[in-house]
């Protein structure tokens, strides 16, 4: 038996650790640990409630909008606004958010996932250096991908451009807040967004979802590995109007079945994360249990472990086109949960999304309101649930004296990475680790593969730092 430790895994946002013990060729154990904490919570506390979409955004700049998106969410439904959005408010949002979610996905695939199967020309900064593995893809498609890689960056450019047209600037948008948006609808701007538009979506669909499909077809073993929990949550996404209908319905699938979303199934156990349990126990998420504790015995992370009614959930854009009943998803039966399987259904959101924009953008009204006024009550409660690029982002928020008493966010990278739960149930990622195949535990690109299917964003999770700690050496790929 080996055991064998990748720390930090790189290519991906923020600080994750991977511990695996490797028996006959095979992952035995598994265990991911989030190596930094966060404490965007406390910093809010005793701030305006109209701050929080601002200061949220800091949590991560690959996926600010949807923080900024979650924590407008709650302070419509804290301030009484969810069903007073104007429409231009409601569509510039989903045009902010989903300009995002086309940089993320194209940057997860190329610049941060692409080079565990695509071998990199030799003496090539920034590609090298790799893993050595079983780089297996024919000579024109390994070049074609290569040159994709630097396409990408010119595609990922026009996102932020489109984001900015709406929001401000890019990546920290300023347009998003309670009751709509503060930017203005006019005829230049939706021709402006077309334009780019219409190069994102060739691209996506002409090049990424063919790049994937090429390394999917060479890899097609890899089809049959990282199965991972099965159980799969979205929140939804994308609201098409004020009374709940989403682009992306919101829903679960557990133990083979579809089922409808209940917000009040979903809780955060902290017995092997390094917090203070309290009373021990699920909590809900209003209870918010943020107090660390990085001397707890039992702990092993600095993720929380949130479940569903009491079940272990992958989410993502696999779990968002299959809830919604996505026929090319649901066609590869038990192959979509896979490391694959993840990233064909990652490329097919992006197609889907980058659509849906085009539509959204010939539905806004120049000259017509872009929010609605409101007020900070001198107490109230809100939530705001919505599908990040990573999958199901949740914010909670308590408002006393007019000011936030308590703050949470429960985000996608802590559903899939985070520790046992409450239960000692393994979470998504460490049971997508059990049984993949290790050739060679001193090179495990088996693991890493593995783990960024997932696109893991551990800065929306996790920030805490040791001063006095000496420098340590990494060999980084």
């Amino acid at each position: 038996m080996a055991k064998v430790i990748v720390d930090p895994i790189t290519r991906i946002e923020g600080h994750l650790k991977i511990e695996c013990e490797v028996d006959g060729g095979k992952v035995t154990d598994a265990k991911s640990t989030g190596t930094l904490f966060r404490g965007l919570e406390l910093i809010l506390q005793g701030h305006d409630p109209r701050d929080a979409q601002e200061y949220v955004q800091r949590i991560c700049s690959v996926c600010p909008i949807a923080h900024a998106t979650a924590a407008t969410y709650a302070l419509d439904d804290a301030l009484g606004l969810t069903d007073k959005i104007p429409d231009n408010g409601r569509i510039v949002r989903n045009i902010i958010q989903g300009a995002n979610y086309l940089q993320s996905h194209i940057l997860h695939f190329y610049h941060l996932a692409a080079l565990d199967y695509v071998k990199a020309p030799a003496g090539v900064d920034p590609l090298l250096p790799q893993y050595q593995g079983d780089y297996r893809l024919p000579d024109a498609i390994n070049a074609a991908a290569v040159n994709h890689y630097l396409q990408a960056l010119e595609m990922r450019k026009k996102a932020h451009q489109l984001l900015a047209v709406w929001g401000g600037r890019a990546p920290g948008q300023r347009a998003i807040v309670p009751g709509g948006v503060t930017a203005n609808v006019d005829v230049e701007k939706i021709v402006q967004s077309k334009y780019l538009l219409q190069d994102l979506i060739s691209f996506i669909d002409n090049v990424y979802v063919a790049d994937v499909k090429a390394v999917a077809g060479v890899y097609s073993d890899w089809l049959d590995i990282g199965r991972g929990c099965k159980n799969l949550l979205s929140y939804g996404v994308f609201p098409q109007d004020n009374n709940g209908t989403r682009l992306y319905p919101a829903g679960v699938y557990v133990n083979g079945q579809d089922g409808s979303f209940d917000a009040g199934k979903i809780t955060e156990d902290v017995k092997h994360s390094w917090y203070v349990d309290g009373s021990g126990g699920s909590k809900l998420p209003t209870e918010s249990v943020i107090t660390p504790d990085p001397t707890k015995a039992a702990g092993y992370s600095w993720l929380k472990a949130p479940r569903y009614d009491g079940n272990v959930m992958e989410v993502g854009p696999l779990a968002k086109l299959w809830i919604a009943q996505q026929p090319d998803v649901r066609g590869l039966g038990d192959k979509a949960f896979s490391v694959m399987g993840r990233h064909f259904a990652r490329a097919l959101d992006a197609s889907k999304v980058a659509h849906s924009l085009m539509e959204w953008l010939l539905q806004l009204k120049p000259g017509e309101p872009t929010c609605a006024p409101n007020e900070v009550p001198k107490s109230a409660h809100g939530m705001g649930l919505t599908d990040a690029e990573r999958g199901a982002l949740g914010h909670w928020i308590k408002i006393e004296n007019y000011k936030i008493a308590k703050y949470n966010a429960v985000v996608p990278t802590t559903w899939n990475a985070g520790p046992r739960d409450d239960s000692d149930h393994p979470g998504p990622i460490e049971q997508a680790l059990i049984g993949t195949p290790v050739k060679d535990p001193n090179n495990p690109i088996e693991l890493v593969r593995v783990v960024r299917s997932f696109d893991p964003c551990i800065a929306c999770a996790v920030h805490v730092i040791t001063p006095d700690r000496k420098v340590r050496e990494f060999r980084v790929y």
